[in-house]
């Protein structure tokens, strides 16, 4: 059962000076438990079509509905609100906050969400244990090697027992051990929580990986492979 649909879905900027579209025309389904890459050249439209599916930019046309919710007909707080309790992130630049140590900046999106601090700090530790940085808990980000804070951002991202993960460029900034290490940890998630994972990457690594593997070009869809 498909738990994201987009349909019709486009993005233009500069609409009023010199129209430029980044999402023409897009439909697509997701089902639940999906382990798929995004592929495109830089510029042909992936990472727009994942700040649209998580609520971060607004499109021009069409429709995106999750779990039975448009997230295109909401409000910027009632995004915040969605966002917390449905989609995990993780970026290229890792975006962990440098004053809290790794296992506060898992726990920072469960405090917002009003878990309990025994909680929190459980669940902060299994996560920690599942990227495999136990020992890492409490070292602040900048004590950390890029590999590891990327695994702190992958264990940030699942925190909040989100239904799905959107990842843009996670491997990006890591060598090769790094990446298998944590493609290897997010697949064993994505089998054991059922959590969809979605990537925008150029990195044959991480489509190699894939089960699905969708390709963009100048904003649509050009292919669209299983490998189940």
């Amino acid at each position: 059962m498909a738990i994201i649909k987009i349909k019709k879905l486009e993005k233009i900027y500069n609409p009023k000076r010199i129209p430029v579209k980044a999402l023409n025309g897009i439909d697509l389904s997701f089902e639940e438990g999906e382990f798929t890459a995004l592929v495109a050249p830089s510029g042909a439209g992936k990472t727009t079509f994942l700040n649209m599916l998580g609520g971060l930019d607004e499109p021009t046309n069409g429709t995106i509905e999750i779990n039975g919710v448009r997230i295109d007909n909401l409000s910027a707080s009632e995004k915040t609100k969605f966002r917390l309790r449905n989609i995990g992130f993780v970026f290229q630049a890792y975006n962990l906050i440098p004053v809290l140590t790794a296992a506060e900046n898992i726990e920072f999106i469960m405090e917002l969400q009003g878990v309990s601090k025994k909680e929190r700090a459980k669940r902060s530790m299994e996560l920690l244990e599942a990227v495999g940085i136990p020992d890492k808990a409490n070292i602040r980000p900048m004590q950390l090697s890029g590999g590891q804070q990327q695994r702190v951002a992958v264990a940030r991202a699942l925190a909040s027992k989100p239904k799905f993960v959107l990842a843009d460029e996670p491997t990006a900034n890591l060598d090769s051990k790094s990446t298998e290490n944590l493609l290897d940890i997010m697949l064993q998630l994505n089998k054991k929580e059922n959590i969809t994972f979605i990537f925008a990457t150029h990195d044959a690594r991480v489509v190699k990986k894939a089960r699905r593997v969708i390709t963009f070009e100048d904003g649509k869809v050009i292919k669209d492979e299983n490998f189940e």
